[in-house]
Parts: structure tokens; sequence; C-alpha cells
């Protein structure tokens, strides 16, 4: 319940509906209190909606349960600084540095707070500055669907981060339209459309109609403009854009070309043009993905880690689209998947799929995980597998059980069926240390267990039929003696058990029973999902009425033998009582 609680709050998390993604961690949490993850992902919901106490009171609880989880110390960071509390933000991204050294989220989030402390020890250099400060800027351009895509853009992304290091960097990008988008975005204003894209072109939302706003607009305010850079270097800037713009464009063909050959499975062509792709285009992690695809279907495993490995890294430095990570990771697990040999060797894959359901959760990423944990499993009881230690293991627990030292018995047959699940003596004589214990749903499940590999096996329906009998089951322990005697018809523990069973069956069916005894079987038989199947029956609720108030009738029900065998099941279990 705790995981399916999990994927609703990750789901909506991915979708931008943060107040339901709380809502779906707040169940999973209160059905699992002890699970890191779960305070960590809403913690990141929380400060996707700014509310950075709620957020830091979740990454507190994080780094308690799980002190050494470097990411615990990210979520830390990023609440203090949503916060403005610099310090604290550096020393918690530091920390979660000295156990991850290499975490690029850390190292991001660390020079972000060290430049944010920087910019409130000197004044702004920016009327806006304050506005691209700390990393509420990331969230709050994610949950608006007008400057959400606009972070899946490199260029953009390079921009945003140039304007948080130096504010006064801010006049460099007037003229780009998105940047001015995400300066309304952040505060909180609409942008009107206009050529220059300047401060001049804002204006605070309002109901006013539009056109009265543009009769009554105020001139605007007189407010340093900046001065444009010299035409040369504009010309220079326009230049490098263009060639990247081509660049991009001739990796993108490479691509076509390679997934092409892919199809083909001409294979060693297909690197060769994802390879060039990569050389073309650094910000594209789909080049490695795509050259990782190939040497999975290559059975170069490394290589394919490799590239996985690389994609994840680099997408972290691009932020890249979650799903493109996951991709990688997904690819990474399939590959250590099949380099396994043993049990020991799915974990990292298991570890691996995991990663890439926290990223994105894929349908087709669940049910590898599923497979390589069910493969992980029967390895491990492939490797665990040994009949002679099992038969050891049995012999303990007989004398044990001759000992009557029946819970040390349980742990040896226990043991023994774990060395030899398919033994049916094992389990036949864990059924009888369980019954000696009082345990009987458990030893009526070993013993079903033991006809159930061995139906020939005739101790199996002793030991069944001793549970049901036990239980006061008697209808059903005859029956189970009776399956016995098939097999071995002068089994003097089968015939005994018939004689036990039809001894309380004729006990009611006389009226011998005691008060006590009576309101015992009846109400044990209230439960019988038999029993109740009989009561309901329209038929046998007329034979019943017959018995009272029709003695011919119910004389002629009497015959029918399936009737019969049904008003015995009542008599037996003390509803119908004979007089």
């Amino acid at each position: 319940m705790a995981d399916e609680a999990k994927a609703k709050g990750n789901a909506a998390f991915s979708s931008g509906n943060y107040t339901d993604a709380i809502k779906h961690f707040s169940d999973a949490i209160s059905l699992s209190p002890s699970n890191h993850v779960l305070f960590s992902n809403r913690s990141a919901a929380f400060a996707s909606l700014g509310k950075f106490s709620d957020a830091l009171s979740d990454a507190q609880k994080t780094v308690e349960l799980k002190p050494d989880w470097a990411k615990g110390y990210s979520r830390l960071g990023a609440a203090y600084s949503g916060l403005h509390n610099y310090s604290e933000a550096i020393a918690a991204y530091k920390k979660g540095l000295e156990i991850d050294p290499n975490n690029d989220a850390l190292k991001s989030g660390l020079s972000d707070a060290q430049a944010a402390m920087s910019r409130e020890s000197r004044p702004s250099s920016s009327p806006f500055g304050d506005a691209f400060s700390g990393p509420e800027m990331w969230a709050k351009l994610t949950a608006d669907p007008s400057t959400r895509g606009f972070l899946q853009q490199p260029d953009f992304i390079k921009m945003m981060q140039d304007i948080q290091k130096n504010p006064s960097n801010l006049n460099l990008y007037l003229k780009d339209q998105r940047v001015m988008q995400a300066l309304g975005v952040l505060l909180n204003i609409k942008m009107m459309p206009g050529n220059g894209g300047g401060p001049s072109d804002m204006e605070v939302q309002s109901e006013e109609p539009i056109r009265e706003r543009e009769v009554k607009r105020p001139e605007p305010k007189a407010e340093p403009v900046p001065e444009p850079a010299p035409e040369p270097m504009v010309e220079e800037e326009d230049d490098e854009v263009k060639e990247k713009k081509e660049k991009k464009r001739l990796a993108q063909k490479e691509k076509e070309a390679g997934n092409a050959a892919y199809k083909k499975k001409e294979f060693e062509e297909a690197i060769t043009h994802y390879s060039k792709a990569m050389e073309l285009d650094d910000e594209d992690i789909s080049f490695l993905t795509n050259r990782a695809a190939v040497y999975l279907e290559m059975g170069k495993y490394d290589e394919c880690i490799k590239d996985c490995d690389n994609a994840v890294e680099r997408g972290r430095e691009l932020r890249s689209d979650y799903k493109m990570i996951a991709r990688a990771l997904t690819r990474k697990g399939t590959a250590l998947a099949k380099m396994a040999k043993t049990s020991k060797d799915y974990e990292p894959a298991i570890e691996a799929y995991q990663k890439a359901l926290t990223e994105h959760r894929n349908p087709d990423t669940l049910k590898k995980l599923n497979e390589a944990e069910k493969a992980k499993k029967d390895l491990e009881q492939q490797e665990y597998f040994d009949p002679n230690i099992a038969d050891q293991e049995r012999e303990k627990g007989n004398e044990y059980f001759k000992e009557q030292k029946y819970p040390e018995a349980v742990k040896h047959y226990t043991e023994a069926i774990k060395r030899n699940p398919n033994d049916p003596k094992a389990y036949s004589n864990r059924a009888a240390s369980y019954t000696k214990l009082g345990a009987m749903p458990e030893a009526l499940k070993d013993a079903e267990k033991c006809i159930e590999l061995d139906p020939s096996f005739v101790k199996g329906y002793t030991r069944k039929g001793a549970v049901q009998f036990f239980m006061k089951e008697y209808d059903k322990a005859l029956e189970t003696y009776q399956e016995g005697l098939k097999l071995d018809p002068n089994n003097p523990e089968l015939l005994d058990g018939v004689r036990r069973c039809v001894g309380q069956i004729n006990k009611a069916s006389r009226g011998d029973l005691t008060p006590d005894e009576l309101k015992e079987r009846q109400a044990k038989a209230m439960h019988d999902p038999e029993i109740q199947t009989i009561l309901t029956d329209p038929v046998m609720r007329q034979v019943l009425m017959d018995f009272q108030e029709n003695p011919k009738a119910a004389q002629d029900h009497m015959k029918n033998p399936m009737v019969m065998h049904k008003i015995q099941k009542l008599i037996s279990a003390g509803i119908v009582q004979v007089k």
C-alpha cells in the first residue's frame, strides 16, 4: 500500500501537481513512517510549492532516518536556501559531498548557495537580481506552464545560470523573449507584447480590460536602459549561434542515420553515426543512450554500462528530461541483469532499476525490476539447495521431536525445507510439530503442502486428518482419512481416524452433546463456508421446513444421496438435531 501511494505521488510530482504529490507521499508515510525516501520526496514537493519550512522539516527527518544518504543533504540544502539561510545550506551541501564527493546535484547546490550568500553581502547591481536567486527560481519556472518548456533548452538554462551568478548580466539578455517571460513569472507580472522586450514592456496583472489598459497606460518609469553592446560582438554572437544550430542539425541527421542502421541490425555503422552525433552536439544525451542500446544488442555490456553512466552524469549537468535519465538507468540495469551469474550479481541491476523508477515511473522498467527480483530469489534458492544438508537437518528435527522439544524441531525442519523445498517428509514432520504446539493453521498448511508435493504419500493424509480433527472439523477430517484409505486401505492410523470421526459425528446425531459442546459446534459451523452455502440453498431450506411440517416429504428427500449428505453435515455441525 505504501509503494502504491508513493507511485501516485511520483506521478503527480512528475506532472507538476505538487499538492496532490504531497497528499500521496503523506499517505505513504503514514503506512511506512521509517522510509527515508518518502520524506525526501515530500520535501521536494514542498520546496516546489515554495513551502520551504515544511520542506526543511521533511529534509531533517530524511537525514535523521538515513544519515549516510547524500541525497538527504541535497534536500536539506535546498530547503535552507529557500529560507535564505545560506550558511546552513552550504554546511548541508558540504556534508553531503563528504559522503558522495562526485554528486553533481550537491556541487551545483553548493555553488548556488555560495553565490547567493555572496550576493546578500553586497548591494544588488540589478533591480531584478533577487528574483533570480536561490533554488526557488527553478521551482517557479518549473511550476509555470509558460516557462516549463524553456528548461529543456540548454541555451536558456545557461543564460539563467549566468544571471544567477551575476544579476547584472540580466542586461545582456533582455532581447531574449524567453528571459523576459521568465522575469515576468518570477516577479508575478504579465509581459506585454513589445519590440525591445525591455523593462518598459512589463505590466502588473489586473482585471482591467486590455484595450483600456493600452489607453490609460502610464509612461514608462525612468529606469536605466542598458547600453547596446558593440555591433561587432553582436554579429560574432549571432555567428556562434548559427554555427551551434547547424551542428545540432547535422547531429540529428547522424542520429537518424544511426537509427536506420540499428533497425537493419548494422550495429557497427549505427555506433559510428551516434559517435559522430556526440562530437557535433554534446548537449543531447539521447546519442549516448542510443549507442548504449546498440552495445546492449551486441552483448557488449561493459560499453553499454559506461555509456549509460555518462548519459546520467551529463544529463544531470544539462538538467535533461528525467525520462531520458530514467531510460539510461533502465538500460544499465538490463545490461547488469544480463551479466548476472549469481544472486548477488542481480543487486546492482535491481538498484539501477529502482533509481530509474525514482526518475520516471515507467511500466516497462517496473516489469524489468520485478523480473530481476524474481531471478535473484530463484538463484538464491538454487544456491541454497542441498538435499544432503536437508536430510541432516530433518534428522536433527526428528531427534528434538522425540525429546518433545517442538520449537527446536520446527527450526530444523524449516531449514530442511529451505535446503530442499520438494521433500514432502520435511513438511509432514513440521506439521506434526506444529500440531503439538497447537499451531493448527500452520500445521494444516504444511500437511496440505505435503499432499500437494506427493499425493501418494499416505502420511500426509494422516497429518491433515489429525489437524482437522483437533480443529473439530470432523466431516472434513473424515473425508481426508477416506482419501488416504484409497491409497492404503489397511492403514491403522487412517482407520482409527475414521472411527474417531464417525464417533464424534454420531454423537451429534444421537443428541449426546452437552449444551456447551453443542453451542461451540454450532458457532464453529456458522463460520464454515460449506455450511453457509447449505443453509442459503433454497432447496435445502424447503427440505428443512418439510422436516418440521411434512415428515412424509422429508422421508422422500432423504432418498436423494446429495440431500442426505448435506443433512448429515448439518447434523454433525449441531445445526439440525435428531430427536
